[in-house]
């Protein structure tokens, strides 16, 4: 780690946990139980999440979070977190690589939407343009969480439309039992001929847990159904090594850290640029049992990451270099009952970030500087037997350093305030709503601000507007659970009034490098323009999966999802590069040691497009499935045969800038074995 960056980060973490220990104790704890937030009923396992600091019970919460696990992960494939959550309702991806697909929630992405692993930041810049890649393989999580609505509070302003966090044990959270313990996986895909393999290894040394894991993946240009698709190779790697250390009553404390590291090149399809990435993570992770009056635990967490890719022309030569030093540090201390709240969390997060994009011949954007302090709270309150109130609030001081197009070195300094409310109500054992009411607000990032002149990878010139005002949503939302014992649905409708809404609004001409635009596309650059109005998002998700059978052939299941989004300018016209609506519904079959499904899904046709923008057909995938657990004794190793887009339709994403010359992969069937030891 940076001499200069290392000293700030541990002075930072130490300082955050004294103030937290100082914390004066209150009256005796008095905590929610999982049985009495519990609406499953017995026999229905509820997912374990992160979103909230109150609950890890995702059924406790008033707004939805998803989550898939390591087996979904390793099904649905793909070099990206976007890939591994396609069947997510209500999340997609930028789809502009096969190296660099950012996950996009409800409509928004780059900068609303933070991507975190193990809840902290992951350092990038994908948040930039969205050739960039996320340097988190798939492979290396044990879940990935998609987390929306008031638990985006917990992780800043950045977040205002969702956050994607890849969990994973590499800072180990618990003392395994067992000497030794891992998994290997290998994979092999018909379609560019993508061979992939990582392991990991968990162990234990009297009171320190350690763990070691890596990854490797070789990817050819993919085929559509309409030839090669050029340039769209991915090669990564990575490892990362780490360790904790339990102490205290029954191992409840613990203090550890990780490094992390990860390579890959990929290509930019309909281009011929490539991408060179590096990127080396380390992770501070501790939680102390405190117990004393409410105060519970405190948790302090910390990362500093050095980040650098370039993006190279065919022979090698380099066009621009984007550089990213960055660290972020957040405490957290849980609380017991006090007063009326049944539980409380108090929290601090500081964040530093230097950013630079540099050209051989042009800039796209000069050095910036980055700064966030914030303070952060939720609290839960019990308003009858089956009513909760749940709330949350966070401010934040958000400071800019840059120089826009003028040349004149600029500081821009910004409080975004955000506070939200929630009621949770259970109409009976099987059937449970929420209601959130949020206002939350989000600080001009620094390519919105700063960005001037050409990004080679998306093809943009970029124009920011140093002037811009911080952008507010106030939105509602509900939600409805059912847990019943052949029936478990989640639903959510909701609905966003966004006061000076950023974007960047192509406009119709193209440029060069030297910021000549002409109106047509006679130059290589779309001119890119970040503006600023007001804007309404409205939208839908819900999926279910329905019990149709169980008796000696084995249990059948059906699964359903859905989702919907509409964005419009106040002002008339639509919000650039919104998802379409999406169906779908299969079966799941299991029976002892092997399992099939199938799941048929429709992308309906985007018609709403904003200026510059082109319609985006509608198409039809199928994807389909079948695994064998081998040895009954041994239901770790399996093997597993997994179909992706097996119809071999004609795919464009209506997201991606670049849909227009770039068509999704066509038919793939992939080969995977996984064993546990």
């Amino acid at each position: 780690m940076s001499q200069i960056f290392r000293p700030r980060l541990l002075g930072v973490v130490s300082c955050i946990a004294s103030t937290f220990l100082a914390t004066p104790g209150y009256a005796a704890d008095k905590t929610i139980t999982p049985d009495s937030t519990d609406v499953a009923s017995a026999d229905i396992a509820t997912v374990t999440v992160t979103g909230s600091p109150l609950t890890q019970d995702a059924d406790a919460l008033a707004t939805v979070v998803d989550s898939v696990d390591k087996e979904q992960i390793l099904r649905a494939g793909g070099a990206n977190l976007a890939d591994a959550l396609a069947n997510v309702p209500g999340v997609t991806g930028t789809g502009f690589a096969s190296g660099a697909s950012r996950p996009v929630i409800r409509g928004f992405d780059a900068t609303r939407v933070r991507v975190l692993e193990d809840g902290i930041d992951s350092f990038d810049v994908s948040d930039i343009g969205p050739d960039h890649g996320v340097p988190i393989d798939p492979m290396s999580a044990q879940s990935i969480e998609v987390v929306r609505g008031a638990g985006t509070l917990r992780y800043g302003s950045q977040a205002i439309g969702g956050g994607v966090n890849a969990i994973n044990n590499r800072v180990p959270l618990d003392l395994p039992e067992a000497p030794i313990s891992g998994d290997v996986t290998g994979s092999y895909d018909s379609n560019g001929h993508t061979g992939q393999g990582a392991g990991e290894v968990d162990g234990r040394v009297g009171s320190f847990a350690l763990h070691a894991d890596g990854f490797d993946r070789r990817a050819d240009d993919y085929d559509t159904p309409h030839g090669t698709q050029d340039n769209s190779f991915f090669h990564g790697d990575g490892y990362s090594v780490g360790s904790s250390y339990f102490f205290g009553d029954d191992n409840a404390s613990r203090i550890g850290g990780a490094v992390i590291h990860y390579d890959a090149r990929y290509g930019i399809p309909a281009d011929t640029v490539y991408i060179d990435m590096k990127q080396t993570k380390e992770l501070l992770r501790s939680s102390f049992a405190i117990n004393s009056g409410a105060l519970q635990t405190l948790t302090v967490d910390g990362g500093y990451a050095s980040y650098q890719h370039t993006e190279n022309n065919p022979d090698g030569s380099v066009n621009s270099t984007f550089r990213n030093k960055a660290w972020d540090s957040r405490a957290e201390a849980l609380f017991g009952a006090i007063g009326p709240f049944s539980r409380s969390a108090l929290g601090m997060q500081l964040q530093h970030r230097d950013f630079s994009a540099l050209g051989e011949d042009s800039d796209y954007l000069f050095p910036t500087t980055t700064r966030s302090y914030a303070a952060f709270a939720f609290t839960e309150a019990p308003l009858a037997d089956w009513l909760r109130l749940q709330s949350g609030a966070r401010v934040e001081r958000v400071g800019v350093d840059g120089t826009p197009s003028t040349d004149v070195a600029t500081t821009r300094d910004f409080t975004p305030l955000s506070a939200s409310l929630g009621l949770v109500a259970d109409a009976s054992q099987a059937v449970r709503f929420g209601l959130t009411l949020s206002s939350t607000a989000r600080a001009p990032a620094q390519t919105e601000l700063f960005a001037r002149g050409p990004h080679d990878g998306p093809g943009t010139f970029e124009t920011g507007d140093p002037t811009l005002g911080i952008e507010r949503s106030n939105s509602l939302e509900a939600t409805m659970r059912v847990r019943m014992d052949k029936v478990r649905l989640d639903g959510s409708v909701w609905a966003a009034k966004f006061n000076n809404y950023i974007y960047g609004a192509l406009t119709g001409r193209t440029c060069d490098d030297d910021d000549n635009c002409v109106v047509g596309d006679s130059e290589e650059l779309k001119e890119l323009n970040y503006t600023q109005l007001d804007a309404t998002f409205r939208g839908a998700e819900a999926k279910a999966t329905i019990g149709l059978y169980q008796g000696g052939a084995g249990k059948l299941d059906a699964r359903l999802l859905a989702d919907y989004v509409r964005a419009t300018l106040d002002s008339g016209g639509n919000v650039p590069r919104i998802p379409p609506y999406h169906v779908g519904g299969g079966l799941d079959w299991e029976r002892g040691s092997v399992d099939a499904g199938f799941l048929l899904k429709y992308a309906g046709a985007q018609h709403d497009t904003a200026e510059a923008e082109t319609d985006t057909k509608g198409f039809v995938s199928l994807d389909a499935q079948v695994g064998w657990r081998l040895l009954p004794a041994r239901p770790g190793l399996e093997v597993a045969l997994v179909g992706h887009n097996l119809t071999n339709t004609t795919q464009r994403n209506a997201v991606a800038l670049n849909k227009e010359d770039v068509l999704m992969p066509g038919r793939n069937v992939s080969l995977i074995v996984r064993a546990d030891f």
